[in-house]
């Protein structure tokens, strides 16, 4: 099957359109280059697409370069797409082949877990309060990493460092009991 350009005149009838086409009256408005140029684009992705065939892309070309009015561009284009045009996509999302990293990032949660800020705020004074405050972050930092599992809260950062800050206080301060036992030995 071959494609025969439209070498103007009257359009063969399955290129007419069915209702007039009235165009604003920026149709009598002179183009500018920058005009020019965007009929021209437009021209260029019809083409690529299979739009026009080679002959008619060449004669388009030429005419939108000629062109002196919005009126001749908007006719030389306007049996072709404008902008994207929507493609069918599949029925499931597992068939879309898109990295992770293109995805839009999850929505952040919208409230902090008491507990973690409870734990963090206990593992950071542990180091002021001789260790005193360790084992609530410990506990409270578990505590919280069960109810952000749960209830989908944020503050898991919070947690594992009260965590973290707890056995390391819990850790150094059995490591100075030990040398204090050993230095009165």
């Amino acid at each position: 099957m071959t494609f025969e350009p439209w070498q103007g005149g009257k359009p063969p009838q399955h290129m007419q359109p069915t209702q007039p086409v009235h165009l604003p009256q920026m149709s009598v408005m002179r183009a500018s280059d920058a005009d020019r140029e965007r009929a021209v684009d437009v021209l260029k992705a019809g083409f690529a697409e299979g739009r026009l065939s080679q002959g008619e892309y060449e004669q388009r070309i030429g005419r939108a370069y000629q062109a002196q009015t919005h009126g001749q561009l908007q006719a030389i284009v306007a049996d072709l797409p404008q902008g994207p045009v929507p493609q069918s996509f599949p029925a499931h999302p597992a068939q879309f082949a898109v990295p992770h990293t293109f995805l839009p990032a999850p929505p952040m949660p919208t409230r902090t877990n008491g507990s973690a800020t409870g734990a963090l705020v206990c593992g950071i004074l542990s180091p002021m309060t001789w260790g005193l405050t360790a084992i609530p972050a410990v506990i409270l930092g578990h505590k919280a990493r069960a109810e952000i599992r749960r209830t989908g809260e944020g503050g898991e950062g919070f947690a594992t460092a009260g965590i973290v800050i707890g056995w390391l206080s819990i850790a150094f301060g059995l490591f100075f009991v030990l040398l204090v036992v050993a230095a009165a030995a």
